[in-house]
């Protein structure tokens, strides 16, 4: 399962996570972040102990929404030691985004 962060909790989940983090940025009324979510899901549950899989909704959340220059979502961006390490904007495949994830665990 996804861990719902906020502008709060997003410093504590996400720049201090020992592990690498992949961060959704959505909203409710957005249809593609809704097709999407199944897929962060599945994906919390594969790399469960390995990446920390983090939700942020934009419309409750804007300072981090402002600071990461979020526009379009969903957007999604992948972390490593406190810094953005990759980014994807709008709906990739679970298998691409797995991949993805596992680049974040090679380096």
């Amino acid at each position: 399962m996804a861990l719902e962060i906020s502008d709060q909790s997003f410093k504590d989940e996400v720049l201090g996570s020992k592990e690498p983090v992949l961060v959704d940025f959505w909203a409710e009324w957005c249809g593609p972040c809704r097709m999407l979510t199944p897929i962060v899901e599945e994906l919390s549950v594969e790399f469960k102990g390995k990446v920390k899989v983090a939700k942020i909704d934009i419309d409750s959340n804007h300072e981090i929404s402002v600071e990461y220059g979020i526009r379009n979502i969903p957007t999604l961006l992948f972390f490593k030691d406190g810094q953005v390490v990759d980014k994807v904007v709008g709906i990739l495949s679970k298998e691409k985004l797995a991949e993805r994830m596992q680049s974040l665990l090679a380096n």
